[in-house]
């Protein structure tokens, strides 16, 4: 068991729960796209800065086409894409939207990579996915959230398209600077969504103080910390169990929401909660059993 890489996920579920319900309040201050634009515009500055003082050879951009695609797939999509959906939905029911994530990846780890799960991981797999239908609950979705709810969906698939890129980016490169991937990979998405900005109208930005506090945090934190955390989980575990472990950020995200924002789950959600708690420790208990 790879110890340095369970700690990281362990960081990322306490970095990324909270960020949900900084990345819901700050839309009552900026546009969807401006927001995400300039946290990863100073993200990357962040790391650019970082990968300097460590010497300038860091700063050689990586393999063009392969961090191109992870800033089009795991931040303009993923973060865009869940961004976007906050503006009509609650931060609670797109994060776990956002993380069915784990679900597309464990499909296209098993056609792209080769991966194979065990039984208790597929049990696993099994029962959370039963645990996000609950949590969904599409029966219940009203005709103004369905955009909303596509766009965190939409969010998922395009995270689980990243991480098999990541994959692909070490077995090509594995002597790759994971630091200095995150750093450009930012940069590329930062200038993406600002064209986007530009392009798609928004509401104006308020330059309120939470604003600057949402930026801080997400800019140094949820994006340049928490990217890195989660390219070094990548390349330490395999897509699948990294991926799906990551389901407690949803989870905490849920609870959170309820306790800051009143988005009371209710007991068919709190149910499915419940369920993908079970999955989480059937992971656990998988990953020690082929350790």
């Amino acid at each position: 068991m790879n110890l340095p890489a369970l700690g990281g996920l362990v960081l990322l579920t306490g970095i990324w729960s909270y960020s949900w319900i900084m990345m819901k309040q700050v839309t009552a201050y900026a546009g969807a796209f401006d927001f995400t634009a300039l946290r990863c515009l100073f993200g990357a500055l962040l790391l650019m800065g970082v990968l300097r003082l460590r010497g300038r050879r860091y700063l050689r951009p990586t393999p063009f086409r392969f961090t191109l695609a992870i800033a089009l797939f795991q931040t303009c999509g993923m973060v865009g894409l869940a961004q976007w959906a906050l503006v009509s939905g609650g931060a609670g029911k797109v994060a776990i939207l956002s993380y069915t994530m784990p679900f597309w990846v464990v499909i296209f780890a098993a056609l792209f990579l080769g991966e194979r799960m065990g039984r208790l991981q597929y049990l696993a797999v099994a029962l959370a996915g039963a645990g996000l239908m609950l949590v969904i609950a599409p029966w219940q979705i009203a005709a103004d959230s369905l955009g909303s709810a596509l766009l965190a969906i939409a969010s998922g698939i395009s995270w689980g398209i990243s991480a098999i890129v990541v994959k692909r980016l070490y077995a090509r490169h594995p002597g790759v600077d994971l630091l200095s991937v995150t750093a450009w990979q930012m940069l590329y998405a930062s200038a993406v969504m600002g064209v986007i900005a530009l392009l798609v109208p928004q509401r104006p930005i308020e330059w309120h103080p939470y604003l600057f506090g949402a930026l801080a945090y997400s800019a140094i934190l949820a994006t340049a910390l928490a990217w890195s955390l989660w390219l070094v989980v990548l390349k330490h575990l395999p897509a699948a169990i990294a991926s799906l472990s990551t389901l407690s950020v949803p989870v905490c995200g849920v609870l959170l929401s309820w306790w800051l924002l009143g988005e009371n789950p209710g007991g068919v959600e709190g149910s499915g909660i419940a369920l993908i708690v079970l999955a989480l420790l059937l992971i656990v208990l998988g990953r020690k059993r082929t350790a």
